[in-house]
């Protein structure tokens, strides 16, 4: 009975590390802490690495280890070690970042609407602007943004409530409105688009769309028992075709949360890290894929 009552009580109480099927965890869990104001890494519920990073909405883990991740108004990369790889600051809020092919940072400007490519000094090689000049735009502008390796943007526009492709001059070639507003976006291998939707419609999900916009597969509350999703954030399809993302609990009073979870494509739910005082709001979550291409 002595062994039962503790086996529950790391069920229930302690973070927890749920292993699912074709899904390896060894390499550690990433990730932002927005109300926290950190990003972590776990292993097996422990934190093993931390750092500060006010707001951060955004990381990514690269091929050498370092951790790349927003900062509220900036975008930095530090090593294991913490030392400081790459360091871009700005006077307007960031919520995404990615390291490109050619070693370049892609950087997405919130209130400037401006998608940026920045070399390893800081200087900025390609800036696409989205608003005519001398406009500034509200803080819920855009969220996550990605390049594409066609060389166009896929931008979140959460309080816009769409996403928009954009090509090198900022001109929108694809969109797609999302009521619920959209959080994070990626461009699968198959060309569809993966949507990360809030809660402004109250039925956070997520979306997979193909070219025409059409609705292909879509992942809610409906879905599951319980209503454990509450705001979808950060995403990472996975190469097994799992979905991991991050549930920010950010508005109203959460009593159980589920900061990161796991669905397949035949909406099978699993919670990755649970209830915890480690954490406040989960905002986006990275697993290192040891050589593959993070979809992201």
């Amino acid at each position: 009975m002595k062994k039962l009552f503790i086996y529950y009580l790391f069920l229930f109480v302690l973070p927890v590390l749920v292993r699912a099927q074709s899904v390896d965890y060894s390499s550690g869990l990433y990730v932002t802490d927005y109300s926290g104001n950190k990003v972590l890494k776990l292993t097996n519920g422990v934190v093993v690495w931390e750092h500060e990073a006010p707001m951060s909405n955004d990381l990514w883990v690269l091929e050498n280890g370092n951790v790349l991740f927003v900062t509220g108004h900036g975008v930095l990369e530090l090593t294991s070690d913490k030392d400081t790889v790459f360091n871009y600051q700005s006077e307007s809020l960031i919520f995404a970042c990615q390291r490109l092919k050619n070693g370049d940072t892609f950087v997405a400007e919130c209130n400037n609407g401006k998608l940026l490519e920045v070399r390893p000094d800081g200087s900025i090689r390609k800036d696409v602007s989205l608003l005519q000049e001398g406009t500034r735009a509200s803080d819920g502008y855009m969220r996550n943004a990605r390049r594409l390796d066609n060389g166009n943007y896929l931008v979140a526009h959460y309080g816009e409530k769409r996403v928009c492709e954009y090509n090198a001059k900022g001109k929108c070639v694809w969109q797609k409105d999302v009521p619920g507003g959209p959080h994070s976006v990626i461009r699968l291998p198959n060309g569809n688009t993966l949507i990360a939707v809030t809660d402004m419609t109250g039925n956070p999900g997520i979306w997979e769309v193909n070219q025409k916009g059409s609705l292909v597969w879509s992942f809610d509350n409906n879905d599951v028992e319980g209503d454990p999703l509450k705001f979808i954030g950060g995403m990472q399809y996975l190469p097994s075709g799992h979905i991991l993302f991050a549930n920010w609990t950010g508005h109203g009073d959460v009593k159980d949360k589920k900061h990161v979870l796991l669905v397949d494509r035949n909406k099978k739910l699993k919670v990755i890290l649970d209830n915890t005082d480690i954490l406040k709001t989960v905002s986006s979550v990275f697993l290192f894929q040891n050589g593959n291409k993070a979809f992201h």
